[in-house]
């Protein structure tokens, strides 16, 4: 049984930053690494990535929906690792949940998106939508982070 106080500190861990790991499994079952940017969807404890079919992770993750995402803190030995099961949507029209969702995701890291030429370029591109849901949380918590939660738990 895991201490909520200290999944709630390796969760605060994968929301405050932007920028992970992205593990996927390959075809010889052997794992796939590389950096991303990320949301963290704090209602859903969701991890949004973007990345597109023809990719090595998004054709792995189109085979196998098994992911994890690492989070490095600055101090060395704080990070977290969200593990869980992707749902995948491809955008494949102007205005549908795929490219509605790419385009809040953009707009996050890079502003305002004109929607008619945007929803075209993640068409073209073949970009998919990554909701990550995290079934399990690991790692080690800052120091101050884990004591502040644990002590909000007494």
């Amino acid at each position: 049984m895991s201490d909520p106080a200290v999944e709630d500190a390796l969760w605060e861990v994968v929301r405050r930053n932007r920028g992970g790991v992205l593990a996927t499994v390959g075809p010889d079952g052997m794992p796939h690494l590389t950096n991303v940017n990320y949301l963290a969807d704090t209602e859903e404890r969701l991890v949004l990535v973007t990345t597109t079919t023809t990719t090595v992770k998004g054709r792995n993750l189109l085979r196998d929906t098994r992911a994890a995402v690492h989070v490095q803190e600055d101090d060395w030995f704080a990070y977290a690792v969200a593990q869980g099961t992707a749902t995948i949507a491809v955008a494949e029209e102007p205005g549908d949940p795929a490219t509605d969702a790419l385009d809040e995701i953009f707009t996050a890291f890079r502003g305002a998106q004109h929607r008619p030429e945007f929803d075209a370029e993640m068409i073209a591109a073949g970009r998919m939508i990554v909701r990550l849901s995290v079934d399990r949380l690991y790692g080690m918590a800052p120091k101050d982070l884990a004591k502040a939660r644990t002590e909000g738990a007494q």
